[in-house]
This record gives C-alpha cells, structure tokens and sequence, in this order.
C-alpha cells in the first residue's frame, strides 16, 4: 500500500510550501486510487486527480468542502456525513456503517467513531492491504475504541493541530477540538504503534521554521520508543508489514 500525502494544512488560513492545500490522503494498492477527504481547496483538483472513490471522514469545509461542486466519482461516508453534504448534489453516495469493514480498489476500510465535533461527528479509518494497515484520523480529541483501532498497525497518521498542548473545548459536557501531538504519541506507545505521521498540521507547525518543528516531534516520539515525522504536501508513505521491518 502507498499512501501519497496530497495536502496537509489544516483549518487555518496561513499556509506554506510544504503545507499548501487542505489535508487530503491518496491511497494506492494496484486497483486504482481512493482519496480520503476532500477540503475545499481541492474543488477543481479533485477532477484532475480523478479517484476511484473519496472517502470522508467527516463533513467540515477543510475535509469534505471540495465537493461544493459534485464529485467525478462515489462519495462514502457516514450517514450523518453524508446528511452533512446533502446540498452539493452528489449522484454517487454510499453509505459508511461503523466498525462495519468494506473494501474499495483492493483496501479494506473500516471506520471507528471519534470524538471531535458535535456539528460534524468524525471518524477515524483503519485501512488495510494484504498484511499492512494504517489507522488515519487528522482530526480528533479521543478514539473510544483505541485498542480495537490501532492494533498491529504499521503506521498511525494523526492530528497535527497542537504539538504539546491540545486544542480542546467542553461543550455541553462534551470535549470538542484537537488532542495534541504529544497525547497521540503517548496513544501509539501504549498501543505498540511504532510510527506516526502528523497531518492536519496548525499553525503552531506551518508558521515554524520546518527543520524545528520536526525534530521537536521527531525528540518527543524518541523519548516513548515511536518514530514520529511531520507530513509534507505530495510526501509518500510505503508500508511495509511489521514482520519485514
């Protein structure tokens, strides 16, 4: 499996040449491409790039906007997601069922609830190919079912809006925003996860000198045993199963 970072910005309106275009994922195991979310800076790529399918995550502009104007392919997503989207006119939709597995062009996909928003109720994807896997979840406060969710995965991509202290709201009791980097990395150690990539990236990354912010993430992943990289727009992911690492 290939995963090809196609944009890892995130809500936030400063940008830089490594994190230029809304976080997006493609995903490629010799059947095609899917692409995993679709911000609203990709209203006119996403029909240049043209996937086999665009799986979301969840319904907020930065992941789901650039499907203002109808999409070249099917959309799936959660049925609130989709409720979500209703007006951009999508002919082709599927509906996702948590933790129900589904296979699009040669990956399993299989979607665990997270918290992050109570407008738009988010989901984390454990996708696999063969014997390798990734869980991809760019925004989110918590996973309820983390162990059943990151569980011999080769690599975790995460939520890189905050690096040491999350960005986390109490509304109506529920805790809305974005856990911290260092929070996450503590996640993958617990789980043994040996890898983690961060895209989503806020402001704290994007405005930073980029050689700083990385081997800031790169000290606190070393400190808990996780190898931990910053994404990069257009960087590529070549999972390789844990038994040949």
């Amino acid at each position: 499996m290939v995963a090809t970072f196609l944009g890892t910005r995130g809500e936030i309106d400063i940008r830089s040449r490594a994190h230029r275009r809304h976080s997006a994922l493609a995903l490629t195991a010799g059947d095609g491409t899917v692409m995993v979310d679709c911000g609203l800076d990709w209203s006119r790529a996403v029909w240049r790039l043209a996937p086999r399918a665009i799986v979301l995550t969840h319904a907020h502009d930065d992941h789901a906007g650039g499907l203002r104007g109808g999409s070249p392919c099917p959309v799936l997503g959660t049925a609130v997601t989709l409720d979500a989207i209703a007006r951009f006119g999508i002919a082709k939709q599927r509906v996702v069922e948590p933790r129900t597995p589904f296979e699009l062009a040669g990956l399993s996909f299989e979607a665990f609830p997270v918290e992050h928003s109570l407008r738009a109720p988010a989901v984390g994807y454990r996708i696999t190919s063969g014997p390798t896997s990734l869980f991809y979840v760019p925004d989110l406060v918590a996973i309820p079912d983390r162990h059943d969710a990151l569980a011999r995965i080769d690599a975790y991509v995460g939520d890189g809006a905050a690096i040491a202290r999350g960005i986390i709201r109490n509304r109506d009791g529920v805790r809305i925003g974005h856990a911290s980097i260092r929070e996450q990395l503590g996640w993958c150690a617990a789980e043994g996860v040996a890898r983690a990539i961060f895209t989503h990236c806020g402001s704290e990354i994007v405005r930073a000198d980029g050689r700083t912010s990385s081997a800031r993430i790169r000290a606190l992943g070393r400190a808990i045993g996780v190898d931990a990289t910053i994404a990069r727009d257009g960087a590529r992911l070549e999972l390789e199963p844990l038994a040949d690492r």
